[in-house]
C-alpha cells in the first residue's frame, strides 16, 4: 500500500488461520492380502504407512516436544524470510552491477577494463561517467589515538579507576550500560564488549567515531558526553549524563512488543513535545558541517531526563557526509524503523533519518508499536517496506484538523522517494505551529 492510502488502525489487522487435517489415514492392507504385490505396490503401502505416521505423530507428542515443534516451526518461517530478504538483495546488486556495465560500455571504456588496460582516458569529465546513483563516499575516520589527544587536552579523558560501576541499566548487541559514579555525580557508563573489537576489525574505529561524533555535540536535546576511558578492549566505556528512561518505556512501559498496553498513554500535546525535541535535535545534527547521520533513531536510543526532555543517544551507527554526497552501506540501523533504500543497499543521504522520524512520529501519535497490526517479523518486514508497499496503520482522525496535519506530516515523512521528505528545519517548524494549536487541546 502506499503512504496516502493506509488502512486505520481499527480496521487493519492480518490474522493466520490454523489448517485443520480431518481426513483419517487409509487402512494398511497386510502384507499377506491376496492383491498384494511385490515392487510397486509395497511402494504405494510403504507411502502409505509413512502417511499414517506423520498424521498420528502429532498426537503422540508431548507437551514439551510440541512446544519445541512450534518453535521451529516459527524458525523456519523466519530462515525463509531471511533467505527472500537475501535474494533480494541479490538481485538489486545484480541490477546495479549491470547498470554500471552499461555506462561503461556506453562511454567506451568497458574493453579497456575488461582487458585491464591502463590506457583509460585520465581526462574523461566525471560527471559523465557518474551513474544516477553517486558512488559511495569517503569515509570521516576517526582515529583513536587522536581522539585520546583531544580527550586530554579539552579534559574530558577519564581514567578507568575514576567509575565506580554500580548495577547493569541496560544492554545491547554490542555494549552493556551500567549506572556509575564519577567524581560524585551519577553518569551512565556505555562499556563496549571486549568480543566486539577482537571480532571486528575496525571495532576500535566505530568507537573512536562514536566518541569524537559525542565530543563535538552541544545541543539540550543530544545527549551529552562527560567523557570516555579509551584504552580499548577491555575498557572502551563511554561517559555520559544518567538518564533514567527511554522514549519507549515511557511510551510503552518495559518488556517486549505487544498489543495491550501496560502503561498509560501520555497526553497527545506532552507526545508531540517530544517529537518536536526530536526533530530539533536532529535538524542540529542535519545542519552540523559536515552533515552527521545518525543512521539507527528509535524510541529505545532516545533517552529522557526527569522532566521528560529527550536525549538524542547512540551514534555507533552515525556517520558524516559533506555536502551533496551520499552513503552506501546497506542494512545500518534497525529494520522497524529503516528506510526503503537502506535496506535495498542503495545510496543515501541523511532523508534516511527523516523516514525513520516519520516511524516514531506515528508511533507517538498512536501509542501502539509499529506493525503490531501484522504478524510479520522484521525480515518480513523489510521486504514489504523494501517493495514499497507497507508502512504502519495510521490513527482515525475522525475530521480532527490537528490529527490530520499530524498524519499528512508521517506520510510525507516516511515516503519512498526520500527527495519528497521534508528537511528536519521544515518539520520542526511544523510541529511548532501544531504544538502551539494544541495548548487547550485534549484527546
Amino acid at each position: 500500500m502506499n503512504a496516502g492510502s493506509h488502512k486505520k488502525t481499527s480496521l487493519f489487522s492480518l490474522w493466520r488461520s490454523p489448517v485443520a487435517v480431518t481426513s483419517s489415514p487409509k487402512p494398511i492392507p497386510s502384507s499377506s492380502s491376496p492383491n498384494h504385490s511385490s515392487s510397486c505396490c509395497r511402494g504405494l503401502n510403504n507411502c502409505e504407512i509413512l502417511n499414517a505416521t506423520l498424521v498420528t505423530l502429532p498426537h503422540q507428542l508431548s507437551p514439551k516436544q510440541k512446544q519445541q515443534l512450534e518453535e521451529l516451526e516459527i524458525e523456519l518461517e523466519k530462515q525463509k524470510e531471511l533467505r527472500a530478504l537475501y535474494k533480494m538483495r541479490m538481485q538489486r546488486t545484480q541490477d546495479y552491477l549491470r547498470y554500471c556495465l552499461e555506462i561503461a560500455q556506453e562511454k567506451g571504456f568497458l574493453n579497456s577494463i575488461l582487458n585491464n588496460s591502463d590506457d583509460i582516458n585520465q581526462d574523461i569529465d566525471e560527471d559523465t561517467i557518474k551513474p544516477s546513483m553517486p558512488p559511495p563516499p569517503l569515509h570521516h575516520h576517526s582515529d583513536l589515538s587522536t581522539v585520546v589527544d583531544q580527550a586530554m587536552i579539552n579534559g574530558w579523558y577519564i581514567e578507568t579507576h575514576e567509575i565506580e560501576l554500580q548495577e547493569k541499566i541496560g544492554q545491547g548487541s554490542t555494549a552493556d550500560i551500567y549506572r556509575g559514579i564519577w567524581r560524585g555525580l551519577d553518569v551512565a557508563v556505555k562499556c563496549i564488549n571486549p568480543e566486539f573489537f577482537e571480532s571486528n576489525e575496525n571495532g576500535i574505529s566505530y568507537f573512536a567515531q562514536e566518541v569524537e561524533t559525542l565530543s563535538r555535540q552541544r545541543h539540550r536535546f543530544v545527549l551529552h558526553l562527560m567523557g570516555a576511558c579509551l584504552d580499548p578492549p577491555n575498557h572502551g566505556w563511554i561517559v555520559t549524563e544518567f538518564m533514567s528512561t527511554t522514549l519507549k518505556h515511557w511510551m510503552h512501559g518495559s518488556g517486549n512488543r505487544r498489543k495491550e498496553r501496560t502503561v498509560d498513554l501520555p497526553p497527545l500535546p506532552e507526545r508531540v513535545k517530544r517529537a518536536l525535541e526530536i526533530s530539533q535535535a536532529m535538524q542540529y545534527l542535519h545542519e552540523h558541517k559536515p552533515v552527521i547521520i545518525h543512521r539507527d533513531l528509535k524510541p529505545s536510543n532516545i533517552f529522557l531526563d526527569d522532566a521528560f526532555h529527550v536525549r538524542v543517544a547512540d551514534f555507533g551507527h552515525a556517520r558524516f557526509l559533506t555536502d551533496g554526497q551520499m552513503a552506501l552501506t546497506g542494512e545500518t540501523g534497525t529494520y522497524v524503523y529503516m528506510a526503503p533504500e537502506v535496506i535495498r543497499c542503495e545510496p543515501y543521504n541523511e532523508k534516511c533519518d527523516v523516514y525513520s522520524f516519520g516511524i516514531i512520529l506515528n508511533e507517538l501519535i498512536t501509542g501502539e508499536h509499529p506493525y503490531i497490526e501484522t504478524d510479520y517479523g522484521p525480515s518480513r518486514i523489510a521486504l514489504e517496506v523494501a517493495d514499497g508497499s507497507l508502512r504502519p496503520a495510521l490513527v482515525e482522525h475522525q475530521n480532527d484538523q490537528l490529527l490530520q496535519e499530524l498524519i499528512e506530516l508521517v506520510q510525507i515523512s516516511w515516503d519512498e522517494n526520500p527527495a519528497n521528505r521534508p528537511s528536519f528545519a521544515t518539520i520542526t517548524c511544523r510541529l511548532r505551529t501544531i504544538q502551539e494549536s494544541l495548548i487547550n487541546y485534549e484527546l
